[in-house]
């Protein structure tokens, strides 16, 4: 059986050479849908709660804390999903560049 989801919505803030700063509002019963990032990414949530990560492996349970910031590499393939009572938003700031050393 496949749970259907309503689309998580997604704000566009900024766009450059450098950086894709992108803000995710998952609803209750609400996902992302399954994708790949092909930019490592960080993430910095601005509402918190639990949420569910539907990943090749099975899923994991994570819970965003309002402020803690997390980095993923790029090549991540997930759907992320909200099945919890409220509302979830996080910025997505997808990097262009490699870090410099």
């Amino acid at each position: 059986m496949t749970d259907t989801y309503a689309p998580a919505k997604s704000a566009l803030h900024i766009d450059d050479e450098k950086v894709r700063v992108t803000e995710w509002t998952l609803a209750a019963g609400s996902s992302t849908g399954w994708h790949k990032h092909e930019m490592a990414y960080v993430i910095v949530p601005t509402s918190g709660g639990p949420l569910r990560i539907a990943t090749p492996d099975g899923d994991v349970a994570a819970e965003m804390v309002v402020g803690k910031p997390y980095i993923r590499p790029a090549g991540v393939e997930h759907d992320v999903i909200n099945d919890g009572p409220g509302e979830v938003v996080f910025m997505e700031i997808e990097l262009k560049e490699p870090a410099s050393a």
